[in-house]
């Protein structure tokens, strides 16, 4: 699936991702490839990002907020936001 995590400032994060688990207003919770489509509030947290097998190839310089594990696994802090997974690609709009 597509991720892309957008800001007020400008768009942080858009690569192929295999799993990505977000803060939930009920509770964290985590998508896969071709999950039913959701909207979803968020709370503040972290957004954890599992880049597909060679995806880190694909993302460009990140900024200094992110912080990784391994050379596959990104966490990203929010402090809310809201998001969309539709046809396989989900949008995080975060504050």
């Amino acid at each position: 699936m597509y991720l892309e995590i957008v800001t007020p400032e400008a768009v942080v994060f858009g690569a192929e991702v295999e799993a990505v688990k977000v803060p939930g207003v009920d509770g964290e919770f985590q998508m896969l490839n071709n999950h039913a489509p959701i909207v979803s509030l968020l709370t503040e947290g972290e957004v954890k990002i599992n880049l597909a097998v060679g995806g880190q190839g694909n993302v460009k310089k990140l900024p200094v907020e992110f912080r990784q594990e391994g050379s596959n696994v990104l966490f990203y802090p929010i402090k809310g936001g809201v998001l969309e997974m539709k046809d396989n690609k989900a949008i995080i709009l975060a504050d």
